[in-house]
């Protein structure tokens, strides 16, 4: 199974604050099958701990450190909010809700932070026009 598909990944998406974008993103990898419905409350649960706001523009919700139970295979979904959405005072354009395996948690956060940090990247990744050219910068910039 793909860590990224286009049944993952939303464009042009309008949300009304931060936990309905991290369900939605938790809801995508729940019906991609990477986790179970409960996971989706453990993202919740984490945005109320701390914000997963990174900076750049970028929110990345995953799942509190007691929600691994719920996680079948390592995954992450991606939400492009053009008008953006408020991550406790900071707009996030780019929500990508994460769920890994192990210890790729932290692999797979670098490597996308690292393909964000360049403005050109996150500029061409907020103006993807399909999915699957959104799909091509992150497989470029990314090892999936």
């Amino acid at each position: 199974m793909s860590i990224l598909n286009k049944e993952k990944v939303k464009l042009n998406v309008t949300v009304s604050d931060k936990f309905e974008a991290i369900r939605l993103a938790g809801q995508l990898l729940v019906d991609a099958g990477h986790v179970e419905q409960s996971y989706v409350d453990k993202m919740l649960e984490r945005e109320n701990v701390s914000s997963t706001y990174l900076g750049a523009r970028l929110a990345m919700p995953h799942g509190t450190n007691d929600s691994k139970p719920f996680i079948k295979s390592t995954g992450m979904s991606v939400l492009v909010v053009p008008n953006g959405v408020d991550f406790g005072g900071e707009t996030a354009n780019l929500v990508i809700g994460l769920a890994a395996v192990g210890d790729e948690h932290m692999e797979v956060l670098s490597s996308v932070a690292v393909l964000v940090s360049e403005e050109e990247d996150m500029e061409r990744i907020l103006g993807s026009q399909t999915e699957e050219e959104l799909i091509a910068i992150f497989e470029e910039g990314m090892e999936l």
